[in-house]
């Protein structure tokens, strides 16, 4: 009788052995590697759209340097933002009549529409500091972004590049 208490006790320290080693990798996951967010507002349409939950690389940034194009989460202290980074430390940027230049050379904006382009108005030519980034958003009408109230954004400020959106689950894809 006393073997199979002793077998029972056994059963249930494994099972919550396992579950605390789940827990504890779910946690470090969660924190330095993948984290969600949701979403808020129209700025980045039709690419993410208000109310989708999103899966963003944490780690990504320490290994590599923020690219043209990634989405990235943007930390500020009321609110993180999701924007498009266009352009990198170091060039000069400007848009007019709708169409991006990078240091004088224009830059297709394969993820906009014609209608967006054109909406985007005039910026500079706007020279980006070492160490920031400049961002906007893909629905350029409607977006606070660095053309507007953002500002430069600085790399510390990056706190990871979208992944994937994961829910609503029809719109389940890779966000670049």
């Amino acid at each position: 009788m006393s073997l199979v208490i002793q077998k029972k006790k056994n059963e249930w320290f494994e099972w919550i052995k396992a579950i605390i080693i789940a827990l504890l990798i779910a946690f470090f996951i969660r924190t330095f590697i993948f984290a969600t967010s949701i979403v808020e507002g129209v700025s980045m349409e039709p690419t993410l759209e208000d109310g989708e939950r999103v899966i963003f690389n944490k780690i990504v940034y320490i290994i590599d340097e923020p690219e043209r194009g990634d989405i990235v989460i943007i930390e500020r202290p009321m609110i993180n933002y999701v924007k498009r980074i266009i352009g990198l430390p170091g060039e000069t940027i400007e848009v007019n009549d709708g169409n991006l230049y990078i240091n004088n050379e224009k830059y297709e904006q394969t993820f906009l529409t014609e209608e967006t382009k054109r909406n985007t108005g005039n910026v500079g030519p706007i020279e980006i500091p070492e160490g920031s980034y400049f961002v906007m958003g893909d629905n350029r009408a409607l977006s606070k972004d660095s053309r507007n109230g953002l500002g430069f954004i600085e790399e510390d400020n990056i706190i990871g590049r979208s992944e994937f959106v994961i829910f609503p689950f029809d719109r389940w894809a890779r966000t670049k």
